[in-house]
């Protein structure tokens, strides 16, 4: 049995060494700046080049269309204040979700004291957001409609497809934060109608620090960062030839190994999802069933407190989350779990666990043995489970 069972790969992956070997000569060896003119510089140049048709060829975009940042939470920081900024002329109207990630909610609360006037869609008890609806909220004055592909606590993958076809028949821009899909399931912009599209290093086994945009060749994207040409004097800033290297051999190794994987991953996460509905009582399974990232598993156990069974379980070895990482400091319960209809003493009670590569089915049963005591521990000290339990005797 592994000493440390890694069960948050929602949060960060292990940068695979694969990945770290192509990265190791852009430190010591090709160290020039991509900008220079002389070959060392060029030497990194053709390097950042490399890794931008490895990324383009993952989503089928255009080489051209790919821009680094310095994560998923800038890329989606620029993709909705530069299309605010850009299209304002024609309306300040924009279309989320309520079960976004952070950085694109709080982006949108920072665009309403500027002016713009947003609808945060509610979605259904599984986390899919309603096409119907999605139509009724588009005004003439909506210029952006941005939802998640796949949401990075519950997993459920959104209609993105449908999405698309919508935003494309209505003018709209349609931009996606890809963050938890890019690498896991496939991904085509121009199939999918995608205006812009943003994704991050760390989830597919690459570097922290790192990401890309992808906006659609014609879309009138301001720059973000000021200063320098870079990238196409959209985001100005020596590049981080290393991050980008590796990002671009992480999305490729992704690319390569997605359909093994997905399959691997549906068959342990479905088979960790019956023995947990089966063999533990008064929990729930959160996110749709079928329509959800091979690697996700979230539930909601009642009459115990989420952060009390992550602390049991992490000193059993295992490493599991409550949720998005980025809130992990925050004492209220999930958004994503209220917006999906789950009672705050429920939500209180959530476990995100998120497969990797290298997991094994003994490490998943290893885990729910785990689980299941420590689930017994806590209601045992629970008096509204032992109030329930009462009533439940009557």
């Amino acid at each position: 049995m592994k000493t440390r069972i890694y069960l948050d790969n929602a949060a960060t992956t292990k940068t695979s060494q694969e990945v770290v070997d192509a990265m190791i000569p852009y430190f010591t060896e090709n160290y020039g700046n991509p900008s220079s003119i002389y070959e060392l510089g060029a030497r990194s140049k053709e390097a950042i080049t490399d890794a931008r048709e490895q990324i383009a060829q993952v989503i089928g975009a255009k080489t051209e269309e790919i821009y680094f940042t310095a994560g998923g939470t800038e890329a989606d920081n620029w993709a909705l204040k530069a299309a605010y900024e850009a299209y304002k002329g024609k309306g300040n109207h924009i279309i989320t979700t309520s079960i976004e990630h952070h950085a694109v909610l709080h982006t949108c609360q920072y665009l309403e004291k500027q002016g713009a006037e947003v609808t945060y869609l509610k979605v259904d008890e599984n986390g899919l957001i309603d096409l119907d609806e999605l139509e009724k909220a588009i005004r003439p004055d909506t210029i952006l409609i941005s939802v998640m592909f796949a949401n990075n606590e519950i997993g459920t993958i959104e209609p993105v497809k449908e999405i698309g076809l919508i935003a494309k028949e209505h003018g709209i821009l349609f931009h996606t934060d890809a963050v938890q899909a890019f690498g896991q399931v496939p991904i085509h912009v121009d199939e999918m109608n995608i205006d812009m599209l943003s994704a991050s290093g760390h989830k597919v086994n690459g570097p922290k620090g790192i990401g890309f945009l992808y906006i659609r060749k014609g879309v009138k994207i301001r720059s973000f960062v000021h200063g320098g040409a870079q990238e196409r004097k959209r985001r100005a800033g020596t590049e981080n030839v290393p991050a980008i290297v590796g990002l671009g051999a992480a999305a490729k190794r992704a690319a390569q190994t997605m359909e093994a994987r997905a399959a691997k991953e549906t068959e342990l996460r479905d088979y960790m999802i019956g023995r947990v509905l089966e063999e533990i009582p008064y929990v729930k399974l959160n996110g749709d069933p079928v329509k959800r990232l091979p690697n996700n598993m979230n539930f909601s156990f009642r009459f115990i407190e989420g952060e009390s069974l992550l602390i049991m379980l992490d000193m059993k070895g295992i490493a599991g989350s409550s949720g998005s990482a980025c809130t992990s400091g925050s004492l209220d319960p999930s958004h994503v779990l209220l917006a999906i209809g789950l009672p705050h003493e429920i939500a209180h009670g959530s476990l995100r666990l998120t497969l990797g590569e290298d997991i094994t089915k003994e490490d998943l049963d290893y885990t729910l043995d785990q689980i299941k005591e420590i689930v017994n521990k806590l209601r045992a000290l629970s008096p509204l489970y032992e109030d329930f339990v009462k009533k439940q005797g009557k």
